[in-house]
């Protein structure tokens, strides 16, 4: 057989979580097709002797949704591994939509998921009001990986109710036969499932709440009902379950997922997390999760490996001293001018002696996170860091700005004025929001190894100016399966979890793993030299929109459908990626 390339020499994880073995792979017309010592030539061949050979990384919660429709590369997913990533998560996204609605969908996108509004309004081109035509529309961008689009809850919501939704009505029986229709129409489209938001903290780029924060428990039903007789499909949840109310509604919430999980007979991804306010309810949720699954209904919780963290600088979306007057009378002006000002001893004086005035205007997210993280700062800061060009995201907590700052006899306010200069200005500090309550991953470890985990929450195309976490997946075999002074995790385990696990979860038989048959979707690595640099802001987005971008090191090809779509660490022109309907 001709053969299209090989890659000869590789140690390989094949994504079943065994012992790694040497092997040459062979690949023809975007599959697999010889394991072993291949003797013939290839018209492509890449040398893995001493490095790792893995399947591409599977992404199960992204919000390329905007992106995917302008955007052919999808960094920075493609720069960690990502070969296959799924659209539409936590209830927003782009379609189904009306005309008159155009604005209304970016509000929200822009609102939850921290994308720039303007680069949304230049960006988009609206070719489409289904979802069908949707998957359509992104399927005419050539693109570097796969994609699955799910129909996000909010989106349809507005699609049907209008003004209702964004009051935050309840649906009429007339409204939710729609609904369910729509999704039924979208899923035998190929829509991969279907995602709803139900947390307090996802709010509108005007501060309202999102449509289907509040949604009923008949209405969910009604939704999941649009599954029935269907062998595929999946749900995804993302919930605070009520927690800034009263923690004696976890189960009543919790009850509303697992009916709608229960009238569509698919499975169900919660997002867990640790929060500070609810310390152990990641722990509440693994046990309703477990008892369901053991009663015969299948649900999965989908988890970080690290904290998922707010980073804070000069350049991001949010810093510290954004809301004080004297920083407000400069903050136009280009970093390097904002940075010699703010280096004067009478400037930085005048400032540490001001109070924050209000940023939240509106009351939109970001604006109002800033406001509640100014009025605690000091406090903050001592779980505030430094990230530097070597990214830890298990600092001791002892290496905190407002640690060193009492250490040393400073005021924490000025130490986190004078970090935030360092690197003329483009230095990052690091909060961990979710994640860190005990000042370490321990939480972190045991829900990553939980038989019933899913890795994901990186967020890929979302929170542009204040999180950078789609390199998650690198991370995890850097730090995990690396690096961890204790606690680590088989490195074969990982790459199952990154690959295979989401897959089988998708219903994606095709791929997830390195096998005869199976989709040639590889990454070769060296595994000693894996890791993720600093992020950088860049203005690549429509309307010179900015966002963080965070290189990885140690990936030496990625392959998708057998082309090879990153070499190096640099872009090939390749763009064998198509949307994929299930």
């Amino acid at each position: 057989m001709s053969l299209d390339l090989i890659i000869r020499g590789g140690t390989l994880y094949d994504g079943n979580g065994g012992a790694p073995f040497r092997a040459d792979i062979g690949v023809s017309e975007g599959r697999v097709v010889e394991l072993g010592i291949i003797p013939a030539g290839a018209a492509r061949e890449l040398d893995a002797d001493g490095l790792a050979v893995v399947p591409g990384f599977v992404d199960l919660h992204t919000h390329y949704d905007g992106q995917a429709t302008w955007d052919e590369e999808l960094a920075p997913s493609i720069d960690h591994g990502v070969t296959t990533a799924v659209m539409g998560s936590c209830g927003v996204g782009f379609a189904p939509v009306r005309p008159t609605d155009h604005a209304r969908l970016i509000e929200l996108m822009e609102g939850v998921e921290d994308i720039p509004g303007t680069a949304l309004h230049e960006g988009l081109d609206w070719r489409w009001t289904d979802v069908a035509s949707y998957m359509e529309a992104v399927d005419r961008v050539p693109h570097t990986m796969d994609l699955l689009c799910q129909v996000p809850h909010d989106v349809l919501r507005y699609y049907v109710m209008g003004e209702r939704a964004a009051a935050g009505l309840d649906s009429t029986e007339q409204d939710r036969e729609q609904m369910r229709a729509l999704l039924r129409e979208a899923l035998e489209a190929g829509a991969v499932g279907f995602s709803t938001g139900r947390t307090d903290n996802h709010r509108t780029a005007r501060g309202a709440y999102t449509p289907a924060s509040e949604a009923s428990a008949t209405e969910l039903v009604a939704l999941g009902s649009a599954f029935a007789g269907r062998d595929r499909g999946v749900l995804q949840a993302v919930s605070d379950f009520d927690m800034n109310r009263s923690y004696a509604r976890f189960d009543a919430e919790f009850d509303l997922l697992e009916g709608m999980a229960r009238a569509a007979g698919r499975p169900l991804s919660i997002s867990t997390m640790q929060r500070d306010m609810a310390p152990g309810q990641w722990k509440q949720i693994l046990g309703r999760v477990e008892r369901a699954t053991a009663a015969g209904l299948p649900m999965r919780v989908q988890v970080a490996s690290r904290p998922i963290g707010v980073l804070l600088g000069l350049q991001a979306s949010f810093h510290p001293f954004m809301g004080f007057p004297s920083y407000k009378a400069i903050c136009t002006l280009p970093l390097a001018e904002r940075v010699a000002i703010l280096r004067r001893p009478e400037v930085k004086a005048r400032l540490l002696s001001e109070q924050s005035e209000p940023i939240a205007g509106d009351g939109s997210a970001i604006p109002r996170m800033a406001d509640d993280f100014l009025a605690a700062l000091p406090l903050l800061s001592m779980r505030l860091f430094l990230l530097g060009q070597e990214p830890c995201y298990e600092p001791d907590l002892e290496t905190a700005i407002g640690a060193r700052a009492i250490a040393a006899g400073q005021h924490p306010l000025e130490a986190v004025y004078e970090a935030m200069l360092q690197d003329e200005g483009r230095a990052l500090l690091y909060f961990p929001l979710f994640n860190y309550t005990d000042g370490n991953l321990d939480a972190v470890r045991t829900m990553l190894t939980h038989h019933l985990a899913l890795p994901g929450l990186g967020d890929g195309g979302a929170h542009v100016g204040t999180i950078c976490d789609a390199s998650m997946g690198t991370w995890a075999l850097q730090w995990w399966g690396r690096d961890r002074p204790t606690g680590r995790i088989p490195v074969a385990r990982l790459v199952q979890q990154l690959s295979a696990d989401v897959a089988d979860f998708l219903g994606l038989r095709d791929r997830g793993r390195i096998g005869l048959g199976l989709r040639a979707d590889l990454n070769v690595v060296d595994l000693e030299r894996l890791a993720v640099g600093a992020p950088q802001l860049q203005a690549d987005l429509p309307a010179g929109g900015r966002r963080l971008l965070q290189p990885a090191r140690g990936y030496l090809a990625t392959v998708v459908r057998g082309e090879v779509v990153r070499q190096e660490g640099e872009d090939t022109g390749a763009r064998p990626g198509r949307v994929v309907r299930v």
